[in-house]
């Protein structure tokens, strides 16, 4: 007879945890070359296939575009791999005299993977769990269950024809909650990596296991009077469209000072942006959330011609973003809140301090701990914007869902973006293997004569030290 679909769900997330687990304990024992290369081997396999994924999730979840999803396959694979191609994650990291740091795999990890990149994700996610010797298990979300499933089968074959073991990498193939749910709470998963709805990553941290799950993006952009408006109206052209604003570094608001609105408005309107009107604001407003608070799925990943549409209104061909005029932050300002989408939020205010204020009150709403954009040119207000905001990513002059990343900056390139403590996160990095490691440390009696070379200036000072001492001198 057929079993009920949560069962089979549940069945099958306990036999790949326990495949997962046989697997790691042969892949954690390989040495750091066997691990690159089998790193490299699922990057370049990856990025040969990087369009047709994209293709294919686009056609399965209708959001955003498959030549930005194109690009950012090529980033988890191309960009992650020759980020982490000289990076040390097992074995012995670091040798001093009296102190060594050994690299040691958590070992199976459950990863969540969101709709809005339901490919890369998967890149990523296996790139950095093999070249730290763990074990990896993905749970797909629903809308997004055979593109994953395809980018999780691709990295798992290339793994094992570069000499990992099967099972190394295994996904969830029945779209049930209940899977998930076992998933998280199998006895062999090590740490839960979460990327996803508030409500997945909440259930991650609530799971009893270790776990690094990211909070939701609402970074407002601030340009300052001090910036090039041309640029930073670029930066976040470039930024907003990118993927029809999926990548929740995206920024969701522009904020400047009343000197400046002319020229931003100016600038934006040349460059594409739509400034609604108070009635279309209003039509798109009913439009982006649920009448229960959650974001309304049909409007992500779209383009603003289509959101135009939808919402009953038109505007000219190639606009690029739509704009509404919003000052205040809260749960009945919907502009105020993180739009997987382009569209923004644009506040004016009095003062630069003012504009502080509000910056913080956005992100105290929403978006804690994850990213501020700013464009200016002047360090000390970039200086006094990057002490008090609370942000794990302070970004400048750069587009914020790529400098987010890593693409255009110089952060670790990574689709999982910690918030940090402030936004309910574990971590505020952009997750990286030596987020997946643990550090066993092998110390020394600092009496004992330490384990270096002999010959070392730093030796015979700390020796001469240790006479002088006994010499009572």
């Amino acid at each position: 007879m057929d079993l009920d679909l949560d069962l089979r769900a549940r069945q099958e997330a306990r036999v790949l945890a326990a495949q997962a687990e046989q697997a790691q304990r042969t892949l954690g024992s390989f040495p750091q070359e066997k691990l690159d290369a089998i790193v490299e081997a699922v990057a370049a396999r990856f990025s040969q296939e990087a369009q047709a994924l994209a293709e294919q999730a686009v056609r399965e979840t209708g959001f955003g575009n498959a030549a930005d999803k194109t690009v950012k396959n090529r980033f988890a694979s191309n960009d992650v791999a020759a980020a982490i191609r000289d990076m040390k994650t097992v074995g012995i990291l670091r040798q001093q005299p009296r102190l060594w740091e050994v690299g040691v795999p958590v070992g199976v990890i459950a990863a969540i993977v969101p709709s809005t990149n339901p490919t890369s994700t998967v890149c990523y996610k296996a790139l950095i769990a093999l070249k730290s010797g763990n074990t990896i298990v993905f749970s797909p979300h629903p809308k997004a269950i055979q593109c994953t499933l395809e980018a999780a089968r691709i990295v798992a074959r290339a793994a094992v024809e570069a000499g990992a073991p099967e099972g190394s990498v295994g996904c969830l193939t029945i779209p049930a909650l209940a899977g998930c749910q076992e998933l998280m709470a199998a006895p062999q998963v090590k740490l839960i990596l979460a990327t996803g709805g508030p409500g997945m990553v909440k259930a991650a941290y609530s799971s009893g296991k270790p776990a690094i799950g990211v909070g939701a993006g609402n970074g407002p952009a601030y340009i300052h009077h001090s910036a090039d408006v041309r640029h930073a109206i670029s930066c976040i052209a470039r930024s907003k469209s990118f993927d029809y604003g999926t990548v929740c570094a995206s920024e969701q608001s522009i904020i400047v000072e009343k000197s400046m609105e002319d020229a931003v408005r100016r600038e934006a309107a040349a460059q594409g942006f739509y400034f609604m009107d108070t009635r279309e604001a209003g039509q798109l407003a009913k439009l982006l959330f649920k009448p229960t608070g959650g974001l309304n799925p049909e409007i992500v990943g779209k383009c603003a011609c289509s959101l135009a549409k939808m919402a009953g209104f038109s505007v000219p061909q190639g606009t690029k973003i739509l704009v509404a005029r919003e000052q205040e932050a809260g749960p009945t300002r919907p502009y105020s809140m993180e739009k997987l989408c382009p569209v923004l939020a644009f506040f004016v205010m009095e003062s630069e301090q003012a504009v502080l204020q509000k910056s913080i009150e956005v992100l105290s709403h929403e978006g804690s701990g994850h990213t501020f954009a700013i464009h200016a040119t002047n360090e000390d207000v970039i200086r006094r914007f990057a002490l008090k905001i609370p942000v794990s990513r302070f970004l400048v002059n750069t587009p914020a869902a790529l400098g987010g990343i890593g693409a255009t900056t110089e952060l670790f390139p990574a689709l999982t973006l910690g918030c940090g403590a402030v936004g309910g996160s574990s971590s505020s990095n952009n997750i990286s293997p030596l987020d997946l490691i643990n550090i066993r440390r092998v110390a020394w009696d600092k009496e004992e004569a330490p384990h270096a070379n002999p010959n070392s200036e730093d030796l015979v000072e700390l020796l001469t030290q240790r006479i002088m001492e006994r010499l009572g001198k």
